[in-house]
C-alpha cells in the first residue's frame, strides 16, 4: 500500500497519463497560437476543434456550444454575470440554491451590490432542491436559474431535468454548476433543457487552468473577457492549447471509463459508509444515500473538531478535507451542512473522502482503522463527550 492514500478527489485529480501525453506535444512541437493564420498553427487550430467536438459529444451538444475557459469559477462568473448583464432590461432577479459552490455564492453577492436581486431557494435534510419553492419563487424579472447538478460537499445529485422542465416552462434560462458531476454522472443538455454549463478540466484527471462553459445557440450573453476574437468572440485570450487538447482526452477517457469507474466507486463508497457508520458511534452520514456521486462520502462526527481530525488523518498518510477546498482555513461550518439542517457544533465536526478509480479496499480498510483510532482520541479530550458518557450512564 502506498504512504500516501489520497482521498480529496473533489479538490483535485492526478493527471492521468493519457492525458499527459496528448498534451505534450502542443508544448514543444506544435506550439503555434490557434488562431494565427499560417500552416503551422493550423495543427493547434485543430487540436483544439476536435477538442471543442469531444465535449459536446459527451454533452449531446454542437461543437460551436462549447466554449474554452480558464475554469470552473471562470464559467460560473461568466454564466451569472453574462445573463445578468444581458438580460438587465427584462429583470434583475436570478434564483439560486443555498448550497452552491462560493463561485456562484459569490457572485450572486457581488450582483446584489448592483441591485439585483437573489432568491435563495432552500433544500431538504438530504441536500436535495425543494422544487415547489424553487417555482414559487419564479417572478415576471426572473432571468436566470443556476443550480449546481451534484452538491461538491455532500455529493447529493439536484432533479437536474425537472428543474430545467419548470424553467422551460416558464421561459427562464437556465445554468447549472456541473464541476463536480462532469465526467462521473452522464449528462445530456438537451434532455435537461440545460442552457448553460460549466465543467473543470482538474476534476476528471484532466490538467488545472482549463473549464468549459456549454452555451446553448440562441442564449444572448454578454463577454466576460474582452479582447481579441477568440472563441467567435466570446472570450478573449490566446487559446490554452494544451490544456483544451488535456480537457478534450480527458472528457473521452470519463466517458469510456464511467461505467466500471462507477461500479467499482459505488462498491468502495457504500463499503465506507457501511464501515464507518457501523463501528463509530454518533456519526452521521451527510447528503443522500442513493442519489450522489459514485465517489463522494461526507461524515459528521460528534464531539470533535473536524480541522483536528484532518490534521490526524494527514499525519496517518491519508489526504481528506472538510468540504470545499475554496474554504480551505476558514473557521465558520460548512454552509452546505447548516443549508441541510446540521446544528453548528455536529458541522464543526464533519469530513469528506472522494475515491477514485485507483482507491483500494485494502487503503479504505486503513482509512476507516485511522478514523476509528482518531475520532476515539479526540473525543478522549472532549468535555462534551464525557459529560454526554457520563449522562448517559445514569
Amino acid at each position: 500500500m502506498s504512504e500516501l492514500i489520497y482521498l480529496d478527489n473533489a479538490a483535485t485529480t492526478k493527471v492521468a497519463p493519457e492525458v499527459y501525453e496528448a498534451m505534450n506535444p502542443y508544448f514543444e512541437e506544435y506550439y503555434g497560437n490557434a488562431a494565427s493564420v499560417y500552416r503551422f498553427a493550423g495543427e493547434s487550430k485543430k487540436a483544439v476543434e476536435d477538442a471543442r467536438k469531444e465535449v459536446a459529444d459527451f454533452l449531446g451538444a454542437k461543437p460551436n456550444e462549447i466554449y474554452f475557459t480558464g475554469g470552473g469559477s471562470e464559467s460560473d462568473n461568466w454564466a451569472l454575470k453574462g445573463i445578468a448583464f444581458s438580460q438587465r432590461k427584462k429583470g434583475k432577479h436570478i434564483i439560486t440554491s443555498a448550497i452552491e459552490h462560493h463561485a456562484i455564492l459569490h457572485t450572486c453577492e457581488y450582483l446584489e451590490k448592483l441591485g439585483y436581486e437573489i432568491t435563495y431557494v432552500g433544500v431538504d435534510e438530504n441536500g436535495i432542491i425543494k422544487l415547489d419553492e424553487l417555482e414559487k419563487s419564479i417572478r415576471e424579472d426572473t432571468i436566470l436559474i443556476s443550480v449546481m447538478f451534484a452538491n461538491n460537499e455532500i455529493g447529493s445529485i439536484q432533479p437536474i431535468k425537472e428543474i430545467g422542465e419548470i424553467a422551460k416552462k416558464h421561459k427562464v434560462l437556465f445554468h447549472t454548476d456541473a464541476v463536480q458531476a462532469y465526467g462521473h454522472v452522464p449528462i445530456n443538455v438537451d434532455e435537461c433543457h440545460i442552457d448553460m454549463l460549466s465543467a473543470s478540466g482538474h476534476k476528471i484527471n484532466g490538467p488545472k487552468g482549463i473549464g468549459i462553459m456549454y452555451l446553448r445557440n440562441g442564449v444572448q450573453i454578454e463577454s466576460f473577457v474582452h479582447g481579441g476574437a477568440q472563441e467567435r468572440g466570446k472570450r478573449a485570450g490566446t487559446h490554452n492549447t494544451p490544456g483544451i487538447v488535456g480537457f478534450g482526452r480527458a472528457t473521452t477517457l470519463a466517458k469510456e471509463k464511467m461505467e466500471e469507474r462507477t461500479k467499482k466507486e459505488v462498491e468502495l463508497r457504500d463499503y465506507l459508509i457501511k464501515r464507518v457508520l457501523d463501528e463509530v458511534p454518533y456519526t452521521k452520514l451527510n447528503g443522500d444515500k442513493v442519489k450522489r456521486l459514485p465517489n463522494n462520502v461526507n461524515f459528521s462526527f460528534r464531539f470533535i473538531e473536524g480541522e483536528s481530525l484532518l490534521i490526524m488523518l494527514d499525519q496517518k498518510g491519508i489526504c481528506a478535507s472538510s468540504g470545499s477546498a475554496c474554504t480551505s482555513g476558514s473557521l465558520d461550518p460548512s454552509h452546505v451542512l447548516l443549508a441541510i439542517g446540521l446544528p453548528h457544533e455536529i458541522a464543526h465536526g464533519s469530513l469528506r473522502l472522494t475515491l477514485s478509480d485507483e482507491t483500494t479496499k485494502e487503503e479504505i480498510d486503513y482509512t476507516v482503522e485511522a478514523i476509528k483510532t482518531v475520532v476515539e482520541r479526540l473525543r478522549s479530550m472532549s468535555p462534551l463527550y464525557e459529560d454526554f458518557v457520563k449522562k448517559n450512564k445514569q
